[in-house]
């Protein structure tokens, strides 16, 4: 696709064409919404590519696959009277939207795909879930990362709901942090040292030879630090409370 649209440019839009402009190789033209002013003119005038419209029908009008990231309590609002012809292909990122919320909205017989990006599509480390399969998108989200196409809407929706993990892997951190605070340690000095600790964590998930498991049984000793916490505050009640609440969020999801 050498014309890509992107209706509701927030944090995956903006790291999308980051990513797909920075990437090098032969970049395609970028339309944007006039949604998010300051982050579209940021965009627009750091990359040559990247045109923002006038409203959400020029970025339809000019694109051949458009990327829909809007809020999902601005569907209505940022969609309405939009017309979509079947030639494009739609991807759809909206968290807890369906395909068929979606094309109800648009009246729409084009493709539409949904999709997972996530921020690091920005630095193309990350791997986009989709469904359905679709050649255009599939191949778009390559560029940035790699894509994983899933046989159906059930498997896309445990995907999704890993995707709410995120933000609780950072309060953890923080958390480490302030404990460290507590203590008698700088902020500062704190918060180097976690993030340093656990930059080295990020790096050796690239070993695809071990599992997950295996890692961390590699990172421990019997009896020893990381065995002590793991097996005393990561204990079976916390496990099964994670699990409770991912289980929450999928039924939200479906």
């Amino acid at each position: 696709m050498k014309r890509i649209g992107i209706i509701g440019v927030g944090e995956i839009g903006g790291a999308v064409v980051a990513g797909l402009l920075d990437g090098g190789g032969d970049p395609p033209e970028v339309f944007l919404s006039p949604r998010g002013a300051r982050t579209t003119a940021e965009l627009s005038e750091r990359y040559e590519n990247v045109h923002v419209c006038t409203d959400n029908q020029e970025v339809v009008d000019r694109s051949e696959l458009v990327i829909i990231a809007v809020r999902r309590g601005d569907l209505h609002e940022a969609l309405a009277g939009l017309r979509v012809d079947g030639d494009k292909v739609v991807v759809n990122v909206m968290a807890g939207v369906g395909d068929d919320d979606l094309r109800r909205t648009l009246a729409t017989d084009a493709p539409l795909v949904r999709a997972i990006p996530l921020p690091a599509v920005r630095e193309r480390r990350s791997v986009t879930v989709t469904w359905p399969s679709h050649p255009a998108a599939d191949d778009l989200f390559e560029r940035l990362g790699g894509a994983l196409p899933v046989a159906d809407e059930a498997a896309f929706d445990v995907f999704s709901a890993l995707t709410g993990t995120l933000t609780t892997h950072y309060w953890y951190l923080a958390t480490l942090t302030s404990w460290a605070v507590g203590h008698g340690i700088a902020a500062d000095d704190a918060d180097a040292y976690v993030r340093g600790l656990f930059q080295g964590v990020g790096r050796a998930l690239g070993d695809g030879t071990r599992s997950l498991r295996q890692l961390a049984a590699d990172h421990e000793t019997p009896k020893g630090s990381n065995e002590r916490v793991r097996t005393t505050w990561f204990d079976a009640a916390n496990s099964e409370a994670l699990g409770k609440a991912l289980d929450d969020l999928l039924d939200d999801l479906t």
